[in-house]
């Protein structure tokens, strides 16, 4: 990891010291995307078993899996597997349906009534990595909010293995959290069938789920054009901001670094400590632990691109937090709930020396598809509200529309939309001669 002084470093380099590898949507992503969406939306099936023999490596009849499937997975799966996975959809149904949005009924002013009904998005696709390491976790983290959000139908794409199968926990915490279909398909094809449709996969309404670089690239595509499909946030490679304090343990850090530079070569965690004791005990930490990790050779590709950065106060280190926001923010200080208060930007927050940021990845209850990229600024982590669309409602009496009418016809007036200002002062009118 890279070791710098924020003080010392000018405008210039402070930027660079918090710009992410994978950031730049560099041409050749952007074109190798589009050349595979593109085909997706020309060839359909015959280009998605193209793109899994290229990339997956498997040739597959059929993409979708089928209930044979689903009970082989169940039947080879662990028990204690089966019921962690369990325990950890309790959980997160817990916070979900207790941080779920409610309808809401006001009036706003006598005989004016104004109503949000909540209607859930009709099919939602759903995408779960299976590249270095298959995400059972990320099919909980989708599944649960869409189940209590109430989607008619919930597609779930997954990469198959060489063997043609899909990883047996994804399929059986897809099982358990109600998704309706799923199909062996990954990378930017699968996000391309899902946001078009083909004749296996069926066209969705909006898109969720983490990725490459290449399954953000396609999501941020299929989003800006009106025949694709709605995202629930660019959410790409894993990162970490861990601010640490003289009296924070060294291994509990690097332990926490290290959970997400294994993530993938273009994850990315940094360090920001007044301390530099702490930055020197937490480096050789690091080097210690990474050795011995069986990912170590992908942790270091992404160390080296990380940062241990000298900051000088605990204010300082939220200052950079905020404009680096990061996808997960630790806070391993002695009072970290002194700090909250001034986060502003972070995609989930992670207080005190007893809270690795692994809980939140698999069962705390909170939601690990987040924003990374410094979306964080403007987006937050998938819930189950990102499922559902809020529609307003409003009802006015006789009575209703003689106080609120005037307002609305000066406020037409004022912008010189003549046809809004009569659609109001010919009611009132005919209340006037009915009275």
């Amino acid at each position: 990891m890279n070791r710098l002084d924020w003080m010392a470093l000018d405008e210039a380099g402070q930027r660079a010291a918090l710009a992410r590898p994978a950031q730049s949507r560099a041409e050749t992503l952007r074109n190798g995307v589009e050349q595979i969406v593109a085909r997706v939306r020309t060839d359909g099936d015959a280009a998605l078993r193209e793109f899994s023999a290229r990339f997956d490596r498997c040739t597959l009849d059929a993409f979708e899996v089928g209930d044979a499937e689903f009970g082989e997975a169940e039947a080879r799966l662990a028990p204690a597997l089966k019921a962690a996975i369990e325990e950890a959809a309790g959980r997160i149904e817990a916070f979900h349906r207790a941080a779920a949005p409610q309808p809401v009924a006001l009036d706003t002013a006598s005989g004016v009534r104004v109503e949000r009904v909540l209607r859930p998005i009709r099919r939602v696709g759903l995408y779960v990595p299976a590249g270095s390491a298959p995400l059972p976790s990320t099919a909980l983290m989708l599944g649960v909010p869409a189940r209590i959000a109430g989607c008619a139908e919930v597609v779930l794409c997954s990469p198959a293995r060489a063997d043609g199968h899909c990883d047996e926990a994804v399929l059986y915490a897809a099982r358990i959290t109600g998704v309706h279909r799923v199909f062996k398909l990954g990378g930017a094809q699968a996000i391309a069938a899902m946001a078009y449709g083909t004749a296996s996969v069926p066209k969705c309404d909006k898109l969720f789920g983490p990725g490459n670089a290449w399954v953000t690239e396609a999501k941020l595509q299929v989003s800006s054009d009106p025949e694709g499909a709605a995202i629930d946030m660019p959410a790409g490679p894993s990162e970490v901001l861990v601010i640490a304090d003289e009296a924070a343990n060294p291994a509990f850090v690097a332990a926490d670094l290290l959970s997400q530079a294994e993530h993938g070569p273009d994850s990315q965690v940094i360090l920001l400590s007044p301390s530099p004791a702490l930055l020197d005990a937490v480096a050789a930490e690091v080097a210690r632990q990474c050795a011995a990790l069986p990912r170590a050779h992908i942790a270091e590709q992404a160390l080296a691109q990380s940062r241990l950065i000298a900051v000088a106060s605990l204010a300082q280190a939220v200052e950079v937090s905020n404009r680096y926001a990061p996808e997960h923010l630790i806070l391993q200080v002695a009072d970290p709930r002194a700090l909250l208060p001034a986060i502003e930007s972070a995609g989930s927050v992670f207080l005190g020396a007893w809270t690795p940021e692994s809980v939140g990845d698999y069962c705390s209850g909170s939601n690990h598809v987040l924003p990374t990229y410094g979306y964080a600024r403007s987006y937050s982590g998938v819930s189950v509200a990102s499922f559902q669309k809020q529609i307003t409602v409003q009802e006015v009496s006789a009575d209703g529309l003689r106080t609120i009418g005037p307002c609305t016809a000066t406020l037409a007036a004022a912008e010189q939309l003549e046809a809004h200002r009569r659609a109001v002062t010919l009611r009132l009118a005919a209340l006037e001669d009915a009275a």
